[in-house]
């Protein structure tokens, strides 16, 4: 299996998408989406963004774990990751994401 984009249904009419590396992992869950146009606008945004070690912001969540969010040009969050152990793993998320977002199909599952 390759990398890819899972575009789903939410509750009340939205949609998600997650980015998913090959080995089936979730390395990206996306904001929720009022339209799955506009779910599929944040999927090219991924797309475009992902490339650029700058539009990632490291965090730390109130459990002290790191985490990572992609941020569009315009400083809007388009995903964020799942907590990691550790700095190192995190960043080997990131790269994750920067390797694949550019490349990885999307599958409507929604």
């Amino acid at each position: 299996m390759s990398a890819h984009y899972e575009l789903k249904s939410a509750p009340y009419n939205q949609f998600i998408f997650n980015l998913k590396a090959a080995n089936g992992e979730t390395i990206l869950t996306s904001e929720t989406y009022k339209s799955k146009f506009a779910a599929l606008n944040g999927i090219e945004s991924v797309k475009k963004n992902s490339p650029h070690d700058e539009q990632f912001e490291r965090k730390t969540s109130t459990s002290s774990q790191p985490y990572f969010i992609l941020k569009a040009k315009n400083y809007e969050i388009i995903g964020r990751s799942e907590t990691y152990t550790s700095a190192g793993a995190m960043e080997k998320g990131i790269e994750s994401v920067k390797k694949n977002g550019p490349i990885a199909t999307t599958n409507d599952i929604s």
